[in-house]
């Protein structure tokens, strides 16, 4: 059995996914586990999945899931889960705003038996080396307000870093059940750890704002309610181990 497998949404990357592999890559073949990258591309039109394939024939096996048309982060990470054949599963996102090095803290904790390790920004340790404009901090803040009212999750000052980590039983598991194929199946995915009573360990991480982020305030922001509120209702009757 692999040690880690390493799952990469992407949409549209082709400008980024290059370097996000080439140091993730790097970093692992330094580490003593067994790896895989699993790269979902989901539904992209440029040219994200012909930069994949150059990786292929690497030090750790990289492999490229296709779209037809685009489905959401959260499909794709769901779809890039059930491929994964590691004792450990996790994703990070094709942008590299985390640095993949925080994996000799993820790992270790994995090993210890924590079911799940995440990244989290609102942590003292955590290093912001480019922080995010003011306007989304704010919005960060009261997403996170928003989050707690509607779902719970208060124990959690950061949901959405995109740096998870799970044991493979858990994370088989927890996608299984999984249903939102939008950017707030993190909050899904956490809700479902807390009820089943799985033990989740936050992490600092070294972590950079991305000034090229296509999300829209306005429209990502409806959308995510209305994700939020499904969540909510999906989940209200969940019950424990």
């Amino acid at each position: 059995m692999t040690d880690l497998s390493l799952v990469v949404p992407a949409y549209n990357e082709a400008a980024r996914i290059g370097l996000t592999l080439e140091r993730a890559v790097s970093f692992l073949a330094s580490r003593p586990w067994s790896c895989e990258i699993w790269v979902v591309d989901d539904g992209s039109s440029d040219a994200t999945a012909a930069r994949v394939e150059a990786f292929a024939a690497g030090p750790c096996r990289v492999r490229c899931l296709r779209h037809e048309k685009n489905r959401g982060k959260g499909y794709s990470v769901r779809q890039g889960i059930e491929a994964a054949t590691g004792r450990w599963v996790g994703f990070m996102d094709a942008d590299y705003k985390t640095d993949i090095a925080g994996l000799d803290t993820v790992v270790p904790l994995l090993e210890e038996g924590w079911d799940a390790v995440i990244g989290d920004r609102t942590l003292n340790s955590t290093q912001i080396v480019v922080a995010r404009r003011r306007f989304r901090q704010v919005g960060s803040i009261a997403f996170r307000h928003l989050v707690h009212r509607l779902v719970g999750l208060g124990q959690f000052g950061d949901t959405q870093c995109g740096f998870k980590f799970f044991r493979r039983e858990v994370a088989r598991d927890l996608f299984a059940r999984q249903r939102i194929d939008g950017f707030m199946f993190d909050v899904e995915v956490l809700l479902l750890a807390t009820r089943l009573a799985y033990r989740v360990r936050p992490v600092p991480v070294v972590w950079s704002d991305d000034p090229d982020s296509r999300f829209n305030p306005v429209s990502g922001g409806l959308r995510n309610l209305v994700e939020l509120a499904c969540i909510r209702w999906q989940h209200r009757r969940l019950p424990g181990r």
